[in-house]
């Protein structure tokens, strides 16, 4: 029997009934009832009672290609009716993923040759930090384990992820985290930067933290520095250009390893196949997942850099790590389609050289003068808006992200997804948006401004 069986509120009982979501107040969503997504085509979702919503999210930052793309599809139910699956245990392997490593040791910065593949980010960045602390011990330094973070990083939910993250909330609830992880200052200086500091300035001493930390440590006792190039479930958080090169030099000078968190940025989205080439950055690992496929299949690619791989290979010994679907042949099959389909459409270069830019433009011209809005700030498409109570001084409603909520509330009535993040409103849209896919956007979003000043202000 199919969902068309069911009336909206009989789905909703249902949720309410057995149905645990991610990131939620159980309590409340039982209150409200679900929304229910039950189909979506290009930009647009759809939900239960027919209304069209454009994504601005590109689902949860995944999906670059768009929705309803048939040679996905098909690519799934090839790989199905040929291998459905098999593992890669037991020095075994498939076609699909040893196609799908060498494409993407291809498209990686220079010295990233070799790929590990689970489902998710999450297991990705559990994969990162256990082969960067095996690395050093392949080496003799089984000492050299502690890794430095940032405050308000997200690298997943599991619990070495959230030991990873610097999310209070996550650290508190979780009731004991993965030890020898430290969280540094983020380089967010809409913030944190001093009265008079330039953005130069302000990059540089967000990078002076980590070494700073390195030298309370360390250097012999510190494993690696992880970090997002940009910062995305914390509130696309953008970096001075002063701060990577800066941190580049400090892993270098103290023989600290550079973990790099594409999860989000990765496959295009900053105009680039991955963000460390936008921003100059020699990585030794790059966590990807999301846009790999996206989001038609679940597939995390973790990049490793030649220095690991080659201790890794001559040194010997069992990697004791590993997953029932790493190297799953259907979603290695889905992200060699889909990798086909951004190549073919020239999507990363539509981002860097078009969207982008015009994406930029049409937030400082249309959005930043608003009443509610503090800064908007992007890079790629990939956005943030500041809400404020007020703009001068920067001062914010309650401070518990309230506001944000009430913005986000009227965007989707107003038929746009977007994201509340604390004070900030966030955009991710799928790589397929054209320049009028952003106009209809910014009038949904300025649409959306103005109910809540209504409601905010009275």
């Amino acid at each position: 029997m199919t969902y068309q069986n069911y009336s909206l509120k009989q789905l909703q009982q249902i949720d309410a009934s057995h149905h645990l979501h991610p990131f939620t107040d159980h309590r409340e969503l039982r209150e409200a009832g679900s929304r229910i997504i039950t189909r979506a085509e290009g930009p647009y979702i759809y939900d239960s009672e027919g209304h069209e919503i454009l994504d601005g999210m590109a689902g949860l930052w995944c999906v670059n290609v768009g929705y309803g793309r048939d040679e996905l599809a098909e690519a799934a139910y090839k790989q199905m009716k040929e291998l459905p699956y098999y593992n890669s245990f037991f020095k075994c392997s498939t076609p699909t993923p040893v196609l799908l490593a060498k494409r993407l040791a291809e498209l990686a910065p220079k010295g990233v040759n070799q790929v590990f593949f689970g489902s998710s980010g999450s297991e990705a960045n559990d994969t990162a930090l256990r082969l960067v602390r095996h690395y050093w011990a392949l080496e003799g330094k089984p000492e050299k384990n502690r890794i430095i973070s940032r405050k308000n990083a997200y690298h997943g939910s599991t619990v070495a992820g959230t030991s990873l993250g610097g999310m209070e909330p996550m650290h508190k609830q979780l009731g004991g985290a993965v030890p020898n992880i430290v969280h540094v200052m983020m380089p967010y200086s809409y913030e944190l930067a001093l009265p008079g500091e330039s953005d130069h300035e302000f990059g540089l001493r967000a990078a002076k933290a980590i070494e700073d930390a390195i030298l309370e440590a360390g250097p012999e006792n510190v494993a690696a520095f992880i970090g997002e190039p940009i910062m995305g479930a914390g509130g696309v958080k953008i970096p001075p250009m002063s701060y990577w090169p800066e941190v580049q030099r400090i892993c270098r000078k103290y023989d600290v390893l550079l973990m790099l968190d594409e999860v989000i940025t990765g496959y295009g989205r900053t105009g680039e196949w991955f963000a460390a080439q936008s921003f100059g950055i020699e990585p030794d690992t790059i966590t990807t997942a999301k846009a790999l496929t996206s989001g038609y299949q679940p597939l995390s690619a973790l990049l490793v850099g030649d220095r690991i791989a080659s201790t890794l290979i001559e040194k010997g010994g069992e990697f004791y790590h590993g997953y029932t679907y790493s190297g799953h042949p259907v979603a290695c099959a889905v992200a060699l389609a889909n990798l086909d389909i951004i190549e073919r459409e020239g999507l990363v270069e539509r981002v860097k050289t078009d969207t982008g830019p015009y994406f930029a433009q049409a937030l400082r011209e249309r959005i930043a003068d608003h009443r509610l809005v503090g800064e908007v700030r992007s890079f790629g498409l990939m956005g943030a808006i500041e809400i404020v109570k007020d703009k001068a001084t920067r001062e914010r409603f309650e401070g518990d992200g309230r506001a944000a909520v009430v913005v986000r509330d009227h965007a989707i009535a107003n038929g746009l997804m977007l994201r509340a993040t604390g004070d900030t409103m966030i955009l991710s849209p799928p790589l397929i948006w054209t320049r009028d896919t952003i106009d209809l956007a910014c009038e949904r979003i300025v649409k959306a401004l103005d109910l809540a000043e209504k409601d905010l202000f009275g």
